[in-house]
């Protein structure tokens, strides 16, 4: 599968892997979650505990006003989730330079200690 992936400070880059959960689990180093922020069906797969493992904050998400109301810890990758069927898919041409574009500008956010 076809998948723009997303890793802290770096800029996002298409990448091919299996559509099998192991293969979605070792992309973002542990379970998986999905979250949908974007109106069309695009997932976005991160580590379902990487706040809590204190993994590097990666990328802001916006409302449609600017303003933060998440920001993903971890690599994360982006694929199609049709909404007929149980299974990701790959992205279309189109998505890759859309969200490419959307997660280009790589933002430093300040370390938070966990004592």
């Amino acid at each position: 599968m076809r998948i723009l992936l997303v890793e802290p400070g770096k800029a996002p880059r298409l990448t091919e892997i299996g559509d099998s959960l192991e293969s979605m689990q070792a992309v973002v180093g542990g379970s998986i979650q999905a979250v949908y922020p974007f109106e069309e069906p695009v997932a976005l797969v991160c580590n379902e505990e990487g706040k809590c493992l204190g993994l590097p904050l990666n990328r802001a998400l916006r409302l449609d006003t600017g303003e933060i109301y998440d920001v993903i810890a971890g690599t994360f990758f982006l694929c199609a989730a049709p909404p007929d069927s149980d299974r990701f898919t790959s992205l279309t041409e189109e998505q890759i330079a859309r969200y490419a574009e959307w997660f280009r500008a790589i933002k430093l956010f300040p370390e938070v200690r966990h004592d």
